[in-house]
C-alpha cells in the first residue's frame, strides 16, 4: 500500500492546476507554470523507481 503513495504524488501535484497556475517566479526565462511541470519529470522518475524498489523488497 505504501508504494502506491509514491505513484499518487505526481497526480496530486499536477492535477491540482490552481497550485501552479501563475507566471511568477520565473526560472531561466520560463514562467512557473512551465518549469513546475517540467520539474515533475525527474521527480516522477525517482518516485517510480522508489515504488519499484519497495515492491521488489516485499
Amino acid at each position: 500500500m505504501k508504494k502506491t503513495i509514491f505513484l499518487l504524488l505526481p497526480f496530486a501535484g499536477l492535477l491540482w492546476v490552481p497550485l501552479y497556475n501563475r507566471h511568477d517566479p520565473v526560472l531561466l526565462g520560463f514562467p512557473f507554470f512551465y518549469w513546475y511541470q517540467l520539474a515533475w519529470v525527474p521527480v516522477t522518475s525517482v518516485l517510480i523507481w522508489m515504488a519499484w524498489k519497495a515492491d521488489r523488497q516485499s
